[in-house]
């Protein structure tokens, strides 16, 4: 999961819709696992929150980008 911002700027736009996708599964899953008591470390749903928002900064970085392009 944790990429770096350099990582994520090198990735295209699929890959990085993937990452979301996956991420954001991940999210699901440490919250049913917090709200179980299963969870040890809760700042891991924090983490993985920023690293959603990084994302979809990313994402929509790319759109610009190719919407500029087109004109």
């Amino acid at each position: 999961m944790a990429r770096t911002n350099s990582e994520l700027s090198e990735m295209d736009l699929a890959a990085l819709v993937e990452e979301l996708r996956a991420t954001k599964q991940e999210a699901l899953n440490l919250r049913f696992r917090n709200a179980t008591g299963q969870l040890d470390n809760t700042a891991e749903i924090g983490k993985v929150r920023r690293h959603i928002a990084r994302l979809n900064t990313h994402i929509r970085a790319k759109e610009i980008a190719l919407a500029e392009g087109s004109n």
